[in-house]
């Protein structure tokens, strides 16, 4: 999917659904920069990836779609709190073309601390909030 192939309901993030989230290799792999560390395995990255929408405002996507022989990229700008956040993330299949390794770029720094911070209260008490910042930190 291009961007001239979004309706305005995808341009606010009603209607995308990364095909990935629901093909993830069982030793999948997420890192991003609001993140400390990798996490590791398709339940674990499922869990990190349905919070952060659950957290986003919208997502108006500039791109969604193949990227080489096995990636894919989505490029989306949203908000948390009301803060701007523009995100990057990339997608590497393995050969069985399920979704293996998973980066996620969120920037300004600012709103990516935020970010970070909010993940780790929706994760308070698992293993999963060791990979954000709490208010402490």
């Amino acid at each position: 999917m291009t961007s001239t192939e979004h309706s305005a309901a995808d341009r606010q993030g009603l209607t995308y659904y990364p095909w990935w989230l629901d093909n993830l290799a069982d030793d999948a792999t997420l890192e991003g920069g609001a993140m400390n560390g990798t996490a590791r395995g398709a339940e674990a990255v499922r869990a990190i990836v349905v919070k952060a929408r659950e957290l986003y405002e919208f997502q108006d996507f500039s791109y969604a779609g193949d990227f080489g022989d096995n990636g894919f990229l989505e490029i989306y700008d949203a908000s948390v709190q009301g803060e701007p956040l523009k995100v990057v993330v990339t997608v590497t299949r393995n050969a069985a073309g399920q979704a293996q390794d998973l980066a996620v770029l969120h920037r300004p720094r600012n709103s990516l601390l935020l970010f970070s911070r909010l993940m780790h209260k929706r994760f308070a008490g698992t293993p999963l909030a060791d990979h954000f910042l709490s208010d402490d930190s």
